[in-house]
């Protein structure tokens, strides 16, 4: 089944470049085949359950080894 994703890494920077913790995450995303939409309060991401729900765990590490002090998820079936 179709899956999708949506979460926004802490702490939020306003304006400027996007903060290491988010744009960490995303790159995982991309390099798992993910369809991703980074937008500037969050990332959505959509794949097949058996790509996407593994996924999550590297995506999580990427944004918490590169600063993030939280991470607010939501997935639901697309």
């Amino acid at each position: 089944m179709r899956m999708r994703a949506e979460f926004t890494t802490e702490p939020f920077h306003g304006e400027g470049d996007p903060p290491p913790h988010a744009t960490a995450a995303l790159r995982v995303a991309e390099s798992l085949g993910l369809t991703c939409d980074f937008g500037p309060l969050g990332t959505a991401v959509a794949g097949r359950d058996a790509i996407l729900l593994p996924a999550l765990g590297a995506i999580l590490a990427a944004a918490f080894d590169s600063g993030a002090t939280g991470v607010t998820l939501r997935v639901e079936r697309d």
